[in-house]
């Protein structure tokens, strides 16, 4: 049985993932913002824990009470994020560090938390929830993607810096997946561009990425949870896990076409 810290498990692939552990006889604790989400991770056995990864105390605190209760912590799982789209002209500096402090910055704050019981226990792991957006760009997602591409360089470095500690440091990158990220890119495109050149630009990408998003081709999060439940449990992980809808053909295609190619299709198609 491991002892695992989930960050974002209220819904979509945190929720599904942690079911998923604990039903495997793993020990989950699971960070959460609402009252509602920790009631239906108690319903499923699950610890839940009051955890704003922006929040310096809330992580140190949840970190300690892990530590306090368990005496070990196996698998950090960062999996907590969101979707932050808009032309970069709309997008004010400080929602941008927002983007960075929730996607990035938050992860290395638990990372620095944990890591030295890790060392003591001479093992361990992290695993990053990145995305296939942290190696290619789609249009007017320029904060999001920033954030992603920073997860993918900060889990490389780190994977090198521990592995002499027998810590395993893994990256997950989904493709499309069905939960409410959609939603809230969506929204934010369209709020920040209002009355603005870009605002006609953002209503097409906005329009064009609820149709994608709302058709049955995204993947659904139990598809994601199934590699992390994996990289849980592989004797020798992967350093990367690409898994979902267009992951590896995205990859594929920014790896083939000419740079300008490739823009078109992310504009205009993607």
């Amino acid at each position: 049985m491991n002892i695992i810290l989930i960050t974002g498990a209220g819904s979509g692939i945190g929720y599904e993932t942690a079911v998923s552990l604990k039903a495997q006889g793993h020990k989950i604790y699971g960070g959460i913002h609402s009252q509602q989400a920790a009631d239906k991770l108690r319903q499923n056995g699950i610890i839940p824990i009051k955890l704003d990864v922006t929040n310096e105390i809330e992580c140190k605190q949840a970190v300690e009470f892990i530590i306090e209760n368990e005496k070990r912590l196996d698998v950090l799982i960062n999996n907590a994020g969101y979707g932050l789209f808009g032309a970069v002209e709309d997008i004010e500096i400080s929602e941008a560090m927002y983007q960075l402090d929730v996607n990035l910055f938050g992860m290395a704050r638990l990372i620095q938390m944990v890591l030295p019981f890790k060392r003591g226990q001479q093992g361990g792991r992290i695993i990053n929830i990145s995305s296939v957006g942290g190696r290619v760009v789609s249009y007017m997602g320029a904060w999001y993607h920033a954030s992603k591409y920073a997860v993918e360089a900060l889990s490389d470095a780190l994977r090198m810096e521990v592995s002499d500690f027998g810590i395993d440091v893994i990256l997950i990158e989904p493709g499309g997946t069905k939960t409410n990220w959609c939603e809230t890119a969506v929204k934010n495109m369209k709020l920040r561009s209002t009355g603005g050149v870009y605002e006609k630009a953002a209503e097409k990408a906005a329009d064009g990425m609820m149709k994608l998003y709302s058709s049955t081709l995204m993947s659904k999060p139990a598809v994601i949870s199934k590699a992390i439940v994996k990289a849980v449990h592989a004797k020798k992980p992967k350093a990367r896990y690409i898994v979902g809808f267009g992951s590896s053909s995205l990859l594929f295609l920014h790896f083939i076409l000419p740079v300008r190619w490739y823009d078109w299709l992310a504009k205009h198609v993607i």
